[in-house]
């Protein structure tokens, strides 16, 4: 994994504006990685045998989405967009538009959406983020648009 430029601070919901961009370091998609995650938590022969997805839907060896919504949630932690109380989600939506296959190095490109205080909790709000996971290509291999709970700065 290679890691993000090193933020300055933790980003509290006053740092956060609607059209703001952040990014992560890289992973590469490791076949051994891949096989292991799959056989554990989504054991599908087009995750787990060559032949097998050869003559599925991706026409070769695939990642669980689950394997890439994980690497996702590492660079993001990892990545520029790093909150003080930590990434908090209230849910999301999550879309795979293509495969994501051994070899591929993955990164992520969030763009904050929209930013609404919270009336009955003033010091919180719930940020929309678009978070596009790309792979070397620039090609599009997950997006997940996600709610998330965000701290005001705390009074000094």
């Amino acid at each position: 994994m290679n890691p993000a430029p090193e933020p300055t601070k933790a980003l509290y919901l006053d740092d956060l504006s609607v059209g703001q961009r952040f990014t992560t370091g890289s992973y590469r998609m490791d076949e051994g990685h891949l096989k292991a995650f799959a056989a554990e938590f989504d054991p599908q022969p087009f995750h787990l045998d060559e032949a097998a997805a050869q003559n599925s839907i991706f026409r070769g060896l695939a990642a669980s989405g689950w394997h890439t919504a994980a690497a996702t949630m590492r660079l993001i932690v990892d990545g520029e967009l790093r909150l003080a109380a930590g990434t908090i989600g209230l849910g999301g939506e999550i879309a795979w538009p293509r495969p994501t296959r051994p070899g591929d190095t993955l990164h992520v490109e969030s763009e904050i959406l929209e930013i609404v205080p919270s009336r009955s909790k003033p010091n919180q709000g719930i940020v929309k983020v678009r978070n596009a996971t790309l792979n070397q290509n620039g090609e599009e291999v997950q997006v997940f648009t996600a709610k998330l709970i965000v701290f005001k700065r705390p009074p000094s």
